[in-house]
């Protein structure tokens, strides 16, 4: 492990609220990832999932039936994700574990069926650790197993700065630090949400080189970027129509790029 992250561990267990709504603010985000795992996940079958946070994705695969093994390295996500799962009855059937992904040793079992990465590696700024997040995930996917994995994008992000916090574009020297390497200043100080930011271009060769094939790439807030306000008051048909829309433009190559989060989904065709 290049990178210390108890800073990361310390952010989370103070946000743990904050985590808990975030993809009731980012609905589009949400909905669209699950018109992926719907289709590239299989019918049934055992599902590691690095980086679970507060349950969001956990419950509902626990409730569609999968044996899902929910790992995060924040013990307050954790037990939110807990108390979630028994609010949902779901108590006792899904395996908890508290573990960092570049160290998945905790974890019992080598032969997922799929494994989501859908947050760890926002938070890995040295390369060398977020490929070995990916060849940790990917040593315990079976061969013909899918990996879902989530990223920030480097442009893609922008919209939702300058709304949020337009006063960051005043600190010149962060601005060009993540324009030219995606992430903060080596003197930066630590505490508050701290990130890689990825571009496009460089998440296939990153899965190619621990074994996996890309089945796709997709941006999960195509063509609205910071806009998620206008998605979430869509409701009835207007909302499923709209959703069918941006799921089909989705992988599109001209918007990728600016979408705030990329989704890449890989299978893996050997052991790396």
């Amino acid at each position: 492990m290049n990178d210390n992250v108890s800073d990361i561990i310390d952010y989370y267990n103070r946000e743990v609220d904050g985590e808990q709504m975030r993809l009731e603010r980012h609905q589009l985000e949400y909905e669209l990832t699950w018109r992926y795992l719907e289709r590239y996940l299989p019918t049934a079958g055992a599902v590691l999932e690095i980086g679970s946070a507060t349950g969001r994705y956990t419950v509902e695969l626990a409730r569609r039936g999968y044996a899902v093994t929910a790992v995060d390295l924040s013990p307050g996500l954790l037990e939110r994700c807990q108390q979630n799962l028994r609010q949902a009855g779901l108590d006792g059937q899904v395996t908890l574990v508290l573990a960092d992904a570049r160290d998945l040793s905790p974890v019992a079992g080598v032969d997922f069926d799929a494994v989501l990465l859908m947050g760890p590696l926002y938070h890995l700024v040295v390369e060398a650790d977020r490929h070995t997040a990916l060849l940790q995930a990917t040593r315990r996917l079976q061969t013909g197993g899918v990996l879902f994995s989530s990223f920030i994008s480097r442009y893609g992000i922008l919209g939702d700065l300058m709304r949020n916090v337009p006063q960051w574009i005043e600190q010149q020297e962060e601005v060009r630090s993540v324009l030219a390497r995606g992430r903060d200043p080596e003197d930066y100080p630590r505490g508050g949400f701290r990130g890689y930011f990825a571009r496009a271009d460089e998440i296939p060769p990153l899965h190619a080189g621990v074994g996996l094939e890309m089945l796709a790439l997709a941006g999960v807030e195509p063509a609205i970027s910071a806009d998620d306000e206008s998605y979430n008051r869509l409701q009835g048909k207007q909302r499923q129509l709209w959703l069918d829309l941006l799921f089909q433009i989705s992988q599109e190559s001209s918007i990728l790029a600016a979408s705030s989060h990329l989704l890449y989904i890989g299978m893996k065709i050997n052991r790396p």
